[in-house]
């Protein structure tokens, strides 16, 4: 079995489903971290392609940490498009993994390019088996494979509203492994100092996946949403496979 977490930036995955990844990892699954950026607008003192690579590199470190293997599909951070070329592209990525269930961002977010992913991904799941899309050198992929949206940031919409995760995911064995992880992401650490103000990197990690872990009497948790909508599975094959951690709400 395989699963792809295909996100916006790196970090993404490490911030929000790295521990439920873990998981899968050690229920003997293959395991996919993709990003849809390296992140390239995300410093004040390099330019492009000197913290593209350095972000690169950072994800890679990262996804080692569980044996996952890192892709990134170079889209231009904060210039993500739903457009031809870009689908063709997420088809592509999703017809060579061939995964079986797919993590990615909330459709509801405080950030466009996570939205814009969000939408991409789920048409690249939902076509990547159509014979009349043509990706060189990748064959169409003979299923729809389960999609899962992560909790957004925080939570919340960006409106401010509350977003209920359906399937929660306790990763309290796995928070130490999740931890190691997003702190490989050192440059995003000092870009969120810069920018956003926040030097809480890890500890906003921490305090979100402790919320989630609340609303299921856990001490860390991360929250999904299954997409059900016409022709996608409607078996909930992460709590299935994940049964002794993942609790339906």
């Amino acid at each position: 079995m395989r699963v792809l977490a295909l996100v916006t930036h790196p970090d993404d995955a490490e911030f929000l489903c790295a521990g439920t990844m873990s998981l899968l990892g050690k229920a003997g699954w293959k395991l996919y971290m993709s990003t849809m950026t390296a992140g390239d607008c995300g410093s004040k003192e390099l330019g492009p392609q000197e913290i593209s690579a350095i972000r690169r590199q950072e994800a890679a470190n990262a996804a080692a940490l569980i044996d996952a293997d890192y892709h990134c599909l170079e889209f231009k951070d904060i210039f993500i498009n739903y457009d031809q070329p870009s689908i063709l592209r997420v088809v592509a990525h999703i017809r060579k993994v061939q995964p079986d269930l797919v993590i990615t961002m909330s459709p509801d977010c405080y950030m466009i390019d996570h939205e814009i992913t969000s939408k991409l991904v789920r048409t690249g799941c939902f076509t990547a088996g159509m014979t009349n899309i043509i990706t060189p050198g990748q064959e169409p992929f003979n299923k729809v494979p389960h999609l899962y949206y992560m909790d957004p940031i925080e939570g919340k919409d960006k409106l401010g509203q509350v977003i209920e995760p359906s399937t929660v995911v306790n990763i309290s064995s796995e928070i130490e492994l999740k931890t190691e992880m997003l702190a490989c992401h050192v440059s995003q650490r000092e870009w969120l100092r810069k920018h956003h103000g926040m030097d809480e990197y890890l500890i906003a990690m921490k305090r979100q996946s402790e919320h989630t872990g609340q609303k299921i009497g856990v001490p860390f948790a991360e929250g999904y949403r299954q997409h059900l909508g016409h022709a996608y599975p409607q078996d909930n094959l992460l709590a299935e496979t994940l049964s002794e951690f993942a609790v339906l709400r």
